[in-house]
């Protein structure tokens, strides 16, 4: 490639559709044959469960937003706006003026429940859009890396993270802009315009996970200024990701809002989805009895996770290394039932607190058999009924509780 102008033209053509699901799939190669090995190699081929991905509705999205906003970050490089940014990207950091030229409002977020597959979605989306190379640019000669991800610092500090920005760019292009920074002990605000100036040349898009630790930090609107001061200086886009209770962070004043506007999920509900899912992981199978998953084992497996991806993997996989440690050699209810008693302690109450509906048969409601005054049409009765009931028959009132509800007298 000659020209920057033309740089979006290497991006591989946006799929759309089966296709795109398909290029997502990710379904490690599986040998029903390994069930006859040894447990310790069933044990270590056992892993590949992690590595499984399906799709969905949420995979899709997080696929185009970020397409589009790698494109849009490409096509500023190599304008005259661009050349006009580094000239003030050098007076920021030699004279201290800042100046904006390339501005714009390139950032949104992706917002979602911890373990619902947000970072696994990125991840496979960015390996389709970039195919894992660099953007080699020959006039002017420079390399693009289509997409860099960070992590916010845990404590919210603007310097770790745009040193952590400049070490990243160095370990994809092989620079020295790191080693440099620390050399010139640059101050914060030298620090943004060096920053700036790097992503304006070597960066096409910005991802920084668990943007959800700017919440209870002292630093945690700094950080967010600059890197909306970052997208003002370099044009490049910037990508959010964080739990929920970032959005209670970006909601408290307009400015954090207006650069928070994107994507927002939620555990997956009970359907077809997540049926497919149980399906595909329940095919990995390396115990010696190899069973069928059944609808009454896919209810089961959403009322004790809340249809969080993560916690399904996570327990299907340890059902089985107990079953093979133990000897059942079997993946059904009874092995789930004891991984998730014993490996999954720790997250029953945010299971049980986020659960969003119950796939097991309830309890019947109380119904009365006889219809008089106080039952409603239904067959259900109503407490104003027995109330009415036992001052028109002069009777106590416990009493005809007892006929409805189990009811347990106490001395006071």
């Amino acid at each position: 490639m000659s020209d920057l102008s033309d740089v979006i033209r290497i991006l591989p053509t946006m799929k759309s559709g089966s296709e795109l699901l398909s290029a997502l799939e990710m379904l490690p190669k599986y040998d029903a044959a390994i069930c006859d090995a040894d447990a310790p190699v069933r044990l270590m081929a056992l892993s590949d469960l992690y590595r499984v991905y399906v799709p969905n509705q949420m995979s899709l999205e997080i696929y185009s937003k970020l397409y589009l906003a790698l494109m849009r970050s490409l096509q500023k490089k190599g304008t005259k706006l661009a050349v006009q940014q580094k000239n003030q990207n050098f007076k920021a950091i030699m004279q201290q003026e800042y100046s904006g030229i390339m501005g714009g409002s390139d950032s949104f977020t992706i917002i979602g429940a911890s373990g619902i597959g947000k970072s696994s979605a990125i991840s496979r989306a960015i390996t389709l859009i970039t195919e894992n190379r660099i953007i080699e640019v020959e006039n002017p000669h420079t390399k693009i890396i289509p997409c860099i991800c960070v992590q916010c610092p845990f404590d919210s500090s603007v310097k770790g993270l745009l040193l952590e920005i400049l070490r990243k760019v160095d370990e994809v292009i092989g620079g020295n802009y790191y080693p440099n920074a620390l050399r010139a002990r640059t101050t914060t605000d030298m620090l943004i315009g060096s920053v700036s100036q790097v992503a304006l040349n070597h960066i096409g898009l910005l991802v920084v996970d668990e943007i959800q630790n700017v919440c209870n930090s002292k630093n945690g609107k700094s950080l967010v200024g600059m890197l909306t001061q970052l997208i003002n200086n370099s044009g490049i886009s910037i990508c959010m990701v964080g739990t929920p209770e970032s959005a209670v962070f970006f909601e408290q004043a307009m400015q954090l809002a207006r650069r928070s506007l994107g994507l927002r999920y939620d555990v997956m509900e009970y359907g077809e989805d997540f049926k497919m899912f149980c399906e595909v992981l329940y095919s990995y199978q390396y115990v010696r009895w190899r069973t069928e998953i059944t609808n009454g084992i896919t209810e089961w497996l959403y009322e004790h996770t809340s249809g969080n991806i993560s916690v399904v993997v996570s327990l299907i996989h340890d059902a089985q290394e107990i079953a093979i440690l133990n000897g059942r050699e079997v993946l059904n209810l009874e092995s789930l039932n004891e991984a998730y008693q014993q490996r999954l302690s720790m997250l029953h109450g945010f299971i049980q607190t986020r659960q969003k509906c119950q796939t097991s048969k309830t309890k019947r409601r109380t119904t009365v058999t006889k219809v008089d005054a106080h039952v409603e049409s239904d067959g259900e009765f109503t407490i104003a009924g027995v109330v009415s009931q036992a001052k028109s028959e002069g009777v106590d009132i416990v009493e005809l509780l007892k006929n409805h509800l189990p009811v347990v007298e106490v001395a006071v």
